[in-house]
C-alpha cells in the first residue's frame, strides 16, 4: 500500500519521507532566538518540556542584542561620557591635560565587546537549560514539522514539534524610493557601524531610534537634523513630555524639521541630497547630508517562514494573527513579539515568551498590556508607563496631575543634572495611579516604580507614604505622587 501511494502522489518526496522518519521530535520548538524566542525556550525547558530553539542569525539575542538596543546603549553611554569630559569636567573640578578626542574605531570595539559577551551569555543559558540550539533558518513544512536550513551550508533537515512558538521578530521598514546602501544612506543597523563621525547627519523619523542615534552622533561632533512628518517627536509620548524633550534636545544642538515629509533621498558620491516638503504649506527645500538615516519604524519579519503552508493569517500590517493566548488557528502554534500585535519592545516579547510557555503547560499566562514601559535613552532619559494625558482625555476619565521637577531634587542638584521632571496621572476620585512619565537622569530605572504601582493598583498616597531613601532621584517620584492629592514637601 505504501509503495502504491508513493507512485500515485506527485507531491510526495522520498527524501522528505526519510527526513520525517529520522527527524528529532520535541515538545516545544521556538523559531527565532531573540528576546522573546530565547526566553520562551528557557521557560519551556524550565517547565519540563524537551525544547529546541532555531535561530538563523548565527548569534542569539535577535535584533535587540545584536543590532538594536544593546549596541545602541553602548554607543549612547560612551558618547555621553565623552561629551561630559569635553563640556562638564572643568565645572565639576576635574582638569583634563591635553585634548580629549574620540576614537571611533575603539568606540565600535567597546560596543562589539558588550554585544559578544551578551550573545555568548545567552548561548550558555540555552546549554544550562539543556535546550537544543539549531543554527539555521526555520520554515513550516506542515503543522508539526519544521524544515531547518543550516547556516553552515549542510543539507536541510526537519524537526517535529508538538508545540511551536514563532518569534521571528521585525525588520527595518523601507522608505519608498530611497535605497539603503548602509554606507551613506543607512538603516538603524548601519548607523551603529559608522567608521567616522559625519559632519552632517540627517534623520528621517523623530521616534526613539532616530532621537537616540541623533544624540550619539551629535555628541561626537555631527551636525544633526531630524525630519519628522508629524508635528511632534517621540510617538507615544505624553504631549507635554514630548514638547519638553524637544526643547532640551534642541538646547543640545539638534535641529528639528517637524510637519515635514521627505519626497526624495539620493546619494551622489559622498553626499546625500534630500528633498523635503512642508506638510501644511507645501513649501519645498533641498538638504545635503553626509549620512542619511532612515528610521521610520519596523515591520514584522515573516519572509522565508512559509507560514502559508499551514494557513496562518496576517493582517493588513503583515502581523501574524493570534488570539488572546497567542494562538493561531492551530492551537499548538503560538506567535509572540514583534511579528504579531503590540508594541515592538524587547521586554514585551520576553513577557509574552514566558506567558506562551506557561499557557502550553497550564493553559494560563499573564501579560498586562496596560503596563509595558517605554524608555528613550537620550540625556536626559525619557520613560513612561500606563496612560498619558491625551489618552485619558479621549476616554473621558477624570484625573489629577502631580509633577515634581528635578531642579528641586537634592541628588539631581548634587549631580548637576537637573533637567526634567516626574509627572504622575491619577484617578481624580480614587487616587489610583493611571500613568507615570519621567524626563530626567536615570528615568529608565525609575519608571519601574511606576510599573509596580500600576500592577498592584497603588494609589498616589500609597507611594507618597512609602519611605524613599535620601538623597536619591526616586524621591522625585514620591514628591510627584504627593502632589496629586496634597502638596510636595520640597517644592
Amino acid at each position: 500500500m505504501l509503495r502504491s501511494n508513493i507512485k500515485s502522489s506527485r507531491q510526495f518526496n522520498l527524501g522528505q519521507f526519510i527526513r520525517f522518519a529520522s527527524s528529532k521530535s520535541y515538545d516545544v520548538v521556538v523559531i527565532g532566538g531573540g528576546p522573546g524566542g530565547y526566553v520562551a525556550a528557557i521557560k519551556a525547558a524550565q517547565l519540563g518540556f524537551n525544547t529546541a530553539c532555531i535561530e538563523k542569525r548565527g548569534s542569539l539575542g535577535g535584533t535587540c542584542l545584536n543590532v538594536g538596543c544593546i549596541p545602541s546603549k553602548a554607543l549612547l553611554n560612551n558618547s555621553h561620557l565623552y561629551h561630559q569630559i569635553q563640556h562638564e569636567a572643568k565645572s565639576r573640578g576635574i582638569d583634563i591635560a591635553g585634548d580629549v578626542k574620540v576614537n571611533v574605531e575603539n568606540l565600535q570595539k567597546a560596543k562589539q565587546k558588550a554585544v559578544t559577551g551578551l550573545t555568548s551569555g545567552v548561548e550558555m543559558l540555552l546549554k544550562k537549560n539543556k535546550i537544543d540550539y539549531l543554527k539555521g533558518a526555520g520554515s513550516f513544512i506542515d503543522e508539526h514539522n519544521i524544515n531547518v536550513k543550516p547556516l553552515d551550508g549542510a543539507e536541510d533537515y526537519s524537526v517535529e514539534a508538538k508545540n511551536i512558538i514563532v518569534a521571528t521578530g521585525s525588520e527595518v521598514t523601507p522608505f519608498p524610493g530611497i535605497e539603503i546602501d548602509e554606507e551613506r544612506i543607512v538603516s538603524s543597523t548601519g548607523i551603529l557601524e559608522l567608521s567616522e563621525v559625519p559632519n552632517r547627519l540627517s534623520i528621517i523619523g523623530g521616534g526613539i531610534i532616530g532621537l537616540e542615534m541623533a544624540s550619539v552622533w551629535s555628541r561626537l561632533g555631527a551636525e544633526v537634523t531630524i525630519i519628522e512628518f508629524q508635528n511632534a517627536i517621540g510617538a507615544g509620548m505624553d504631549d507635554e513630555v514630548a514638547k519638553q524633550t524637544q526643547k532640551l534636545l534642541a538646547k543640545q544642538g539638534l535641529k528639528f524639521k517637524l510637519g515635514t515629509k521627505v519626497t526624495k533621498g539620493v546619494r551622489e558620491g559622498d553626499v546625500v541630497k534630500i528633498e523635503v516638503e512642508n506638510v501644511k504649506s507645501g513649501e519645498k527645500e533641498e538638504l545635503e547630508s553626509d549620512v542619511l538615516l532612515v528610521a521610520i519604524g519596523r515591520r514584522p519579519h515573516t519572509a522565508g517562514l512559509n507560514f502559508e503552508n499551514v494557513g496562518l493569517e496576517v493582517d493588513q500590517k503583515g502581523r501574524l494573527v493570534i488570539d488572546s493566548n497567542f494562538r493561531t488557528k492551530h492551537e499548538h502554534i503560538q506567535v509572540i513579539g514583534d511579528v504579531t500585535f503590540g508594541p515592538m519592545l524587547a521586554h514585551k516579547a520576553e513577557e509574552e515568551g514566558i506567558a506562551a510557555a506557561e499557557i502550553i503547560k497550564t493553559g494560563y499566562g499573564h501579560v498586562n498590556y496596560g503596563n509595558i514601559p517605554s524608555v528613550m535613552y537620550t540625556h536626559p532619559e525619557v520613560a513612561w508607563v500606563g496612560a498619558n494625558e491625551q489618552q485619558l482625555k479621549e476616554q473621558g476619565i477624570k484625573f489629577k496631575v502631580g509633577k515634581f521637577p528635578f531642579i528641586a531634587n537634592s541628588r539631581a542638584k548634587t549631580n548637576v543634572d537637573t533637567d526634567g521632571f516626574v509627572k504622575i496621572l491619577a484617578d481624580a476620585e480614587t487616587q489610583r495611579i493611571l500613568g507615570a512619565h519621567i524626563i530626567g537622569p536615570n528615568a529608565g530605572e525609575m519608571i519601574a516604580e511606576g510599573g509596580l504601582a500600576l500592577e498592584y493598583g497603588a494609589s498616589t498616597e500609597d507611594v507618597a507614604r512609602t519611605c524613599h531613601a535620601h538623597p536619591t532621584l526616586s524621591e522625585a517620584f514620591k514628591e510627584a505622587a504627593l502632589a496629586t492629592f496634597d502638596k510636595p514637601i520640597n517644592f
